[in-house]
């Protein structure tokens, strides 16, 4: 019976879930393309990946209207990645305007409450503020909207895909298995939810020596190319660990805007190409 209820969300059909009260998708005023970046397991680097992503598609274009929303509710990240710590203000129709940081639209959790204050809320409440962070933010024009979902595949995970229509996702994982186990689990669950998987980033694939630039795997499994095959797609991009990405972050500037000559941005640039392509092959 428990795992009957805990597997529910991939036996329902989507009629099903309207007569269960689940609520009808309605997309984001002014918002074109929904981005999701997830991990299903935490510390893989999924935050870094998707602000960078994000600056990304902003460096290929400067007319692109971007945004980035911080989905993890209980460790934001975002703050401290670009750097920004004020509080937002509302509008007269008492939305909140997210900030603006070197032309991306910025909204995080992390903005609202106190920086060493705990989030201890239940899963109803969780839900609650996401509804509001969907629904009560005003984005304005948005060509894409970059959401940094938490690890797990949990209540925000269901909140978000059954909430808004979704473009498609990036799946994010390191090679070690102990994080593949988690990704599989988290594709398997946005595949049953019929969130299209545009691919996996491999993160920490590999290290450059700083001085003969020899590429050294830093973990032993190669299980991700295998799952790539398994659910019809690819690997996007292998980030590889570096001080000079972990550091930008760190400053509160992400390496794409700090130098995008690095090697690892034109990475990211490469990413964000991908990730446009495949938005513009689904219209």
């Amino acid at each position: 019976m428990i795992w009957t209820c805990l597997s529910s969300y991939s036996t329902t059909t989507a009629s099903d879930r309207r007569r269960a009260g689940i609520p009808k998708k309605l997309p984001i005023a002014g918002v074109k393309n929904v981005l999701l970046v997830s991990s299903a397991k935490g510390g893989v680097g999924k935050s870094l990946i998707a602000v960078n992503l994000a600056y990304a598609i902003r460096s290929l274009d400067q007319n692109k209207r971007v945004g980035i929303l911080d989905a993890d509710v209980y460790g934001p990240s975002l703050p401290t990645m670009i750097g920004l710590r004020e509080k937002p203000t509302t509008n007269k129709q008492n939305l909140i305007i997210p900030l603006v940081n070197y032309g991306v639209k910025c909204m995080s959790m992390g903005f609202l409450v106190d920086e060493e204050n705990p989030i201890v809320w239940r899963g109803l409440m969780v839900m609650s503020a996401m509804e509001k962070l969907l629904r009560s933010v005003y984005w304005g024009e948005l060509d894409v909207l970059i959401v940094d979902m938490p690890p797990g595949t949990g209540d925000t995970q269901l909140s978000i895909v059954q909430n808004i229509p979704i473009d498609g996702i990036i799946m994010v994982t390191t090679p070690q298995k102990v994080c593949l186990a988690d990704v599989v689990r988290g594709t398997k669950m946005f595949n049953d939810l019929n969130v299209p998987i545009y691919g996996f980033v491999k993160n920490m694939s590999h290290f450059v020596c700083g001085k003969c630039s020899h590429h050294e795997p830093i973990f032993d499994s190669n299980e991700l190319e295998g799952l790539a095959k398994k659910f019809n797609t690819k690997i996007l991009a292998n980030i590889p660990l570096d001080r000079n990405l972990s550091k930008a972050a760190d400053d509160g500037c992400p390496l794409v805007i700090k130098n995008v000559n690095n090697p690892i941005s034109q990475i990211f640039i490469q990413l964000a190409e991908k990730v446009l392509s495949k938005l513009e092959n689904q219209r």
